[in-house]
């Protein structure tokens, strides 16, 4: 069965917009919801989904049906602006995406509001045609930044009212004035209405082996008396950095990774801050995972095996039975451009240029050497699973991972979305 095709018999439905290489699809179907339509517009990206199990049709050509319990999920490729979703209306328990991120981003123009990438209109359209009780919005932590805080909070509050439009042709501080004084009036009806809150993340603080800091946001329509205080402890941090430390130093963790040389523990443990003990009750939150804890297997996952020097040729092996595990030569560092380290967790994947962002896709080795990561271990530090098929050339995969949600952390947030949800519509 297709990766894909495991979410068909699930109860509760999705939609994904702005799906990408498919680590918020595979979150939100892990945590039981059945996809009725992905949309995307990268063509690499929308063969990755084919290849895991979506069927395609082209935006302006086809209208998809809607999937039957059992049938794998419609991909509309092309345009979000030409999607129509009314066919959806009530149908829809979670909207997830990850509108496009290059207006907010460090690494954008920072043109934010005023960028044509800008997918968040389409996003509050799609809630406007749909009406989905859910909605579940990953993005670059960039749009916490002072600069673009005023226009963040523009965003939540069309997520609060999405059926009031911005008029055409007004600016968005003259729509946000507007929503101000409806949102303090509290006229709408519920129906119409969402309670919105945002959360500044770290992807390790949820079991993913990487640093990855970014902001979700959480809407929930008002009529279905959501309990956002039980929604908000269902997704606080479950993973501590301390606890890493913690198990480091009672030697938990090397009795995990026997295999590492004795120079580089001695290494690690001379980096370690001063802790104060837990005591002896044991009671602690799980350690954040690292790069070697990924690259040995997390949840069931076979080792990956090392790549040999003579390997470093672009050349596909499938090394231990693993495919995209290749060697990629002429890796560097230098100043700016530091490696990643086995025993943290690994630096931010990043989508770069051509896939290859310098240091954060370099690993520093035990031996004292180091190469680029492969694509199979950044996407182990993603959490997606093995089994997961990437298409296009390995600048293209990287991209695809780079732009992705990791698997744990989207998954974290739509079980809680799940719970919440049960709870709300249970019959009392």
């Amino acid at each position: 069965m297709s990766e894909l095709g495991t979410f068909a018999n699930q109860g509760r439905t999705s939609v994904e917009l702005f799906a990408g290489g498919g680590g918020l699809v595979m979150a939100v179907g892990r945590a039981g919801f059945r996809p009725l339509l992905l949309n995307e517009l990268g063509t690499h990206a929308c063969e990755t989904l084919i290849a895991n199990g979506a069927r395609a049709y082209k935006v302006g050509e086809d209208r998809p049906p809607i999937p039957d319990l059992g049938e794998d999920p419609p991909l509309l490729r092309g345009d979000v602006a030409k999607v129509e979703f009314e066919h959806l209306a009530g149908l829809v328990d979670v909207l997830a995406g990850g509108p496009p991120c290059q207006p907010f981003s460090l690494g954008g123009n920072g043109r934010g509001d005023e960028d044509e990438r800008n997918g968040f209109p389409h996003m509050f359209r799609a809630v406007r045609e749909m009406r989905p009780k859910a909605v579940i919005c990953e993005n670059v932590r960039g749009l916490l930044r002072p600069s673009f805080a005023p226009y963040f909070e523009y965003i939540k509050r069309e997520f609060t009212l999405p059926f009031k439009q911005r008029r055409e042709g007004s600016a968005w501080h003259e729509h946000d004035a507007r929503l101000r004084e409806l949102i303090d009036d509290d006229s709408e009806p519920a129906h119409k209405r969402y309670d919105v809150a945002h959360f500044a993340v770290n992807a390790a603080d949820y079991g993913v082996p990487q640093i990855r800091n970014r902001v979700i946001v959480i809407a929930f329509r008002r009529d279905l008396g959501v309990d956002m205080a039980r929604f908000q402890e269902l997704v606080r941090p479950r993973f501590s950095e301390s606890s890493l430390y913690e198990s480091m130093t009672d030697g938990t963790y090397w009795d995990r990774h026997p295999e590492v040389p004795r120079h580089v523990r001695e290494m690690v443990m001379a980096r370690i801050p001063q802790q104060t003990s837990l005591g002896d009750t044991g009671d602690r939150a799980p350690a954040w995972r690292t790069l070697r804890d990924a690259i040995e297997g997390i949840g069931g996952q076979r080792k990956l095996p090392p790549i040999p020097v003579d390997h470093l040729d672009r050349k596909e092996r499938g090394l231990g039975g693993f495919i995209d595990h290749v060697g990629w030569p002429d890796a560097r560092i230098y100043k700016g451009h530091t490696p990643n380290e086995l025993d943290r967790p690994a630096k931010t994947v990043k989508a770069g240029v051509h896939g290859v962002p310098g240091g954060e896709s370099v690993v520093a080795l035990d031996d004292g050497s180091h190469r680029y990561m492969s694509v199979r271990e950044a996407a182990r530090v993603m959490t997606f699973p093995d089994k997961w098929a990437m298409v296009g050339s390995r600048g293209e995969k990287m991209r695809q991972l780079g732009n992705a949600v990791p698997v744990l952390l989207g998954q974290s947030f739509a079980e809680a979305v799940a719970v919440v949800l049960d709870e709300a519509e249970k019959p009392t």
